[in-house]
């Protein structure tokens, strides 16, 4: 996107080769693990930089052009991004920051200056103080995530740019071989540097808690568990070796930046470990359908060795979606922002009022563990031979046909529940589910 410097460069080096350096990545307990092979954009099936897009970003572009829509400006530091969260239904509560310098602005981010990541289920905003450009990647149901930029500066016209440059980063094994999101846990230096030691920057809701969050401010109580959050390394001959101290439950980040310039002063740990989850579901999603796309045009769709393939990307997805192999909680977690609270209320709830989006925080992440993603347009947006594979094994599982041990976490109640809310707020299931 931007000119970046020969150290910047090698430090995204250093992150995207330890992320290759992980092929099982936090799948090494599945059963079948999803492909990360490189899928090429300009496959006939998908025609990523051409085939035109439907995600939030395109909308609101055609809303601001019809007048429909407007971008504010604020003064204080803030410019455009209040306006924007706005528009794109975005909460502020939902921030995370970031100070690693793994990002195209990484010459502005420091411990001092991190960044700021806002995000609802299809839209992530990112935002740097002093920053040339708010960063956007948007959730195109088929294609993957889009990636925009929106310039700093005030104008007369504010219009955001597709950047699909930003691929150098967002499409590799990390992200499943697609265009997609992901996030990392790196050893950062007292810069935000990131340590070329960091060799396991991809996390997700299957990483043990004690490895997650390196690079990052984490705001919230992990009671006795630890994380690498709010740490940096300060001896530089011992990189991947972070100074713990006072870097535990925090509630307040005072004292660690000047608040000038961000919407609020926390990096709430629930919508940390929510991001964590949307990221790696989607980039399940949009492989297995692109997996799925490219054979049927291919003429392969019912070749052995690629219905292998897809298969693995089905059972893949699915395990993850029922938090198959989530990491275990030996301690209650809690955040510091209404984050918790905002995100639950979003439903949708059955009639007794239990909704997918309900946390339980104390051995595990939701209450109800069915991804809430199952509500997305992407998950609706997947082939139809993918979409039907994924339905009929999760309601293997919640009826109790299948047993799998990879499902043992789910009590007899847990999948009774999961199954009565998903009849009562998912339209258009299959008619097994409902007989």
């Amino acid at each position: 996107m931007l000119a970046e410097s020969a150290r910047m460069r090698s430090a995204r080096v250093a992150v995207l080769a330890a992320a290759i350096a992980i092929p099982a990545a936090t799948f090494l307990l599945a059963d079948k693990a999803p492909d990360m092979t490189m899928l090429s954009i300009d496959d006939p099936a998908i025609q990523y930089t051409h085939t035109p897009v439907d995600d939030p970003i395109t909308r609101l572009q055609q809303r601001l052009a019809s007048g429909k829509a407007k971008l504010e400006y604020q003064t204080g530091g803030l410019g455009y991004l209040p306006s924007l969260l706005k528009n794109l239904d975005l909460n502020p509560d939902s921030q995370t920051l970031v100070f690693s310098k793994t990002s195209f602005q990484a010459a502005k981010i420091s411990p001092a200056n991190p960044r700021a990541l806002f995000f609802n289920d299809d839209v992530i905003v990112g935002s740097v103080r002093g920053g040339d450009v708010l960063e956007v990647a948007a959730l195109d149901p088929k294609q993957g995530m889009v990636f925009y930029t929106l310039d700093a500066q005030k104008s007369d016209k504010p219009e955001f740019v597709r950047r699909d440059s930003c691929l150098q980063c967002h499409q590799g094994p990390a992200t499943l071989g697609i265009p997609g999101l992901l996030i990392g846990s790196v050893y950062p230096d007292a810069s935000g540097m990131p340590s070329s030691r960091s060799n396991n920057p991809v996390t997700d809701d299957t990483t043990p808690i004690e490895k997650r969050w390196g690079g990052w401010y984490v705001t919230g109580t992990t009671g006795g568990m630890t994380h690498l959050g709010n740490a940096v390394a300060r001896d530089p001959h011992t990189p991947d070796v972070l100074d713990m101290r006072g870097s535990q439950n925090l509630t307040s980040l005072k004292g660690r930046f000047e608040p000038a310039g961000f919407m609020t002063m926390t990096s709430d740990l629930i919508a940390l470990m929510t991001l964590e989850h949307e990221t790696r579901t989607v980039n399940l999603m949009v492989r297995a359908g692109w997996d799925e796309r490219i054979a049927e045009k291919a003429g392969k769709a019912g070749d052995p060795a690629t219905a292998s393939k897809i298969d693995a990307d089905v059972d893949a997805l699915v395990k993850y979606m029922l938090f198959s192999h989530e990491a275990t909680f030996y301690d209650p977690v809690e955040g510091v922002s209404t984050f918790t609270k905002t995100f639950s209320e979003r439903g949708p709830r059955d009639k007794q009022g239990r909704s997918l989006r309900e946390f339980d925080l104390h051995k595990r992440m939701f209450r109800y563990p069915l991804s809430y993603m199952i509500y997305s347009e992407a998950f609706d947006a997947m082939p139809d031979a993918v979409r039907a594979k994924v339905y009929q094994q999760i309601y293997d599982v919640l009826s109790g046909k299948n047993q799998d041990q990879a499902f043992a976490k789910l009590t007899a109640e847990d999948r009774k529940a999961i199954l009565d809310i998903v009849r009562e707020t998912k339209p258009n299931l299959p008619g097994y589910w409902v007989d």
